[in-house]
């Protein structure tokens, strides 16, 4: 009798794991832009009824800023062969796909998945890579810094030379903005703690600083804010959690939708669908962001307009 028993009972064990889903998602660092997103996949997974503990194992882990542990932890993964991997942040989806070309990849906030060798166009490609990009036209967002500051000859950007997502960024304000004589001073910050000495470096040489979605930036946004205060250098971002945080506005994506949006492709994958079938998309929406208490602490006036315009207006 119980060699009868044992088979059906091992078939009932084997079908109960193949019915759990296994999501492992790891980000470059975290910061409030990242952790929306992390949020809105986490939320879009339940809504499609795959809940955690219940019919999904979901791990995470931070890479804390560091490079190298992003690929450890890559490493893990594709160990632990999860039926989805999801990499938050250039480096980290990166070092994903370092590590293993079977597992199911889906990026989110990488600006540029094409420059940064993800996947070879926006189209659906093959191989085991999809996702959604951050990336926002700099045009708006540079009409906005002109309308903040009318006369503007100068923008200074604070980046993290190490990070593709930025230096793709300098490039294109410098072949956006230099045609129309405005100068772009670079000023790279190679970890955190070199960011509040890079924006005092740009005291006197610049009318504003712009900021992009760089994860050391963002991850920092304090001490861009209490050195921008200092020097009364105006901070203008890309990331609206940035306005929240010191920038006196922001024009960017919404994270935690993207995040929503990110989670619709991980569910395409869970149902059956192939990565490689899957073409990347880009945000569906941006927000502006305005906080009047940082405009005045950095001595700029907002025009009213464009205060009248934004999603939310920070006092």
């Amino acid at each position: 009798m119980l060699s009868l028993l044992m088979p059906l009972s091992l078939s009932s064990l084997s079908f109960a794991d193949n019915a759990k889903k296994h999501v492992a998602i790891t980000a470059i660092v975290e910061h409030p832009a990242l952790d929306q997103a992390r949020q809105g996949i986490i939320d879009e997974l339940k809504d499609a009824g795959f809940i955690e503990g219940e019919n999904l194992t979901l791990q995470f882990q931070s890479a804390q800023g560091n490079s190298a542990t992003a690929a450890q932890i890559a490493k893990k993964y594709a160990g632990d062969n999860p039926d989805v991997a999801i990499g938050i942040g250039t480096p980290s989806a990166q070092a994903l796909l370092a590590s293993t070309r079977t597992v199911p990849i889906v990026y989110t906030a990488v600006t540029d998945p094409v420059a940064a060798n993800l996947v070879r166009s926006w189209e659906a490609t093959g191989g085991n890579v999809t996702g959604v990009s951050d990336h926002l036209p700099l045009e708006p967002q540079m009409d906005l810094v002109k309308m903040i500051i009318p006369d503007v000859k100068s923008i200074g950007f604070v980046y993290s030379p190490g990070e593709v997502n930025s230096t793709i960024v300098l490039k294109q304000l410098q072949e956006i903005l230099e045609p129309q004589g405005i100068k772009v001073v670079a000023a790279p910050a190679q970890r955190t703690t070199d960011i509040s000495t890079a924006v005092k470096s740009l005291q006197g040489r610049v009318d504003v600083i712009y900021t992009s979605t760089d994860n050391n930036v963002v991850s920092a946004y304090e001490s861009m804010y209490q050195a921008a205060v200092q020097t009364k250098i105006p901070l203008i971002a890309s990331d609206t959690s940035s306005s929240e945080r010191g920038a006196v506005a922001a024009l960017g994506g919404d994270y935690y939708g993207m995040g929503r949006q990110t989670g619709k492709l991980v569910v395409r994958i869970l149902n059956g669908e192939k990565a490689g079938d899957i073409a990347s998309e880009k945000p569906q929406k941006t927000e502006l962001y305005v906080n009047l208490k940082a405009a005045q602490q950095q001595g700029v006036t907002l025009p009213e307009e464009v205060i009248k315009s934004a999603t939310k207006v920070i006092e």
